[in-house]
């Protein structure tokens, strides 16, 4: 496996505040940088008060401009809320500052009822998802070949590079839409999804190229807590099994918890279930273990990258965590450190 990105929520941990987590956020992908990880994330949250990831655009433009080498990308921009032209020019601009280095990934994930009406309440109607996908391809492309809705507005400024699309989700219908547009895929939560495979194997086989992208390209993404032992892993994991609870309760954590008020709390029969079902959707050991999880994914869906969602407590865990890991790939960037293999 060639290619191990990073998709980073900007968790805001217990006892600390949001400028701490972006900071945070800065430093993690600096070192994802140096380590030679290829692909750096940043996620689009509403209303999801612990974490700090809720304009990856503008998260994108400060790491872009202060990172030398590494993919900086949104996983993802939720495209139904908003205007696919505006989408366009965003992602030209950071293209234009940075090109060759910038991801554009979109999703359609809903966001809570009140979120929902907020982020569109200037809208008089909103245009199908596969609509505003297509637009999106029209406007990155400068398109006026083929007939379209708006085949003579151009979004600036206009540049020779293109960030690469991608199109996220879990389902099918995302799959379908990624390869009828030429689009690479990003397949997530793989062990919730006992389809993924079909679903991906589908990609494949129905992909058109495009000017963007010649061949199909799937990414799949997937939680993974590293530590130097399994048991400091099994430890760091209690506070993400309370933080997932949390979240899929419906109920929003104001920060994301310690180890300590995991195990204080303590967890329900019910709850117990609920952990050993999300334990599918995250790989946790150390270093070898971990390296051993993302082999096993990449191979059962033959993904030709794979995204770690670095995503437990806390700033130093995290910056040791993905450090561990990359000695234990041996990661282009670790020559640099010193760490020979």
């Amino acid at each position: 496996m060639d290619r191990i990105n990073i998709l980073d929520y900007s968790p805001i941990f217990e006892g600390s505040n949001a400028r701490d987590a972006l900071l945070h956020t800065k430093n993690l992908a600096q070192l994802a940088d140096s380590l030679g990880y290829y692909r750096y994330w940043v996620a689009e949250h509403h209303q999801v008060f612990s974490v700090a990831g809720s304009t990856p655009e503008m998260l994108m433009m400060q790491l872009a401009a202060s990172i030398s080498r590494i993919r900086i990308g949104s996983g993802g921009v939720m495209l139904p809320h908003y205007s696919a032209y505006k989408v366009a020019e965003n992602f030209r601009m950071l293209e234009a500052f940075h090109p060759d280095r910038i991801d554009l990934g979109i999703g359609r994930s809903p966001s809570f009822r009140l979120v929902n009406k907020a982020l569109n309440e200037a809208r008089e109607k909103r245009l199908p998802y596969e609509q505003q996908v297509a637009n999106l391809y029209k406007y990155l492309t400068d398109n006026t070949k083929e007939e379209h809705r708006i085949k003579d507005l151009a979004a600036t400024p206009v540049i020779e590079t293109v960030p690469q699309i991608w199109v996220l989700g879990r389902g099918a219908g995302s799959a379908k839409l990624a390869a009828a547009h030429g689009s690479a895929y990003a397949h997530f939560a793989p062990g919730s999804n006992s389809d993924g495979n079909e679903i991906i194997k589908e990609y494949r086989r129905n992909f058109k190229a495009n000017s963007i992208q010649n061949e199909p390209e799937v990414m799949v993404a997937v939680f993974a807590i590293i530590a130097e032992t399994t048991e400091e892993a099994e430890n760091i994991a209690q506070a993400f099994d309370l933080w997932l609870l949390a979240v899929e309760s419906g109920g929003q954590p104001p920060y994301y918890p310690s180890i300590k008020t995991a195990k204080e709390r303590g967890r329900s029969i019910v709850e117990e279930e609920q952990v050993r079902k999300n334990r599918s959707r995250v790989i946790i050991g150390d270093s070898k273990q971990v390296k051993a999880g993302v082999e096993e994914v990449a191979d059962k869906y033959q993904a030709d990258e794979i995204t770690i969602i670095p995503h437990f407590y806390n700033a130093e865990n995290r910056m040791k965590g993905i450090t561990l890991l990359a000695e234990e790939l041996g990661l282009p960037g670790l020559r640099s450190l010193g760490f020979e293999r």
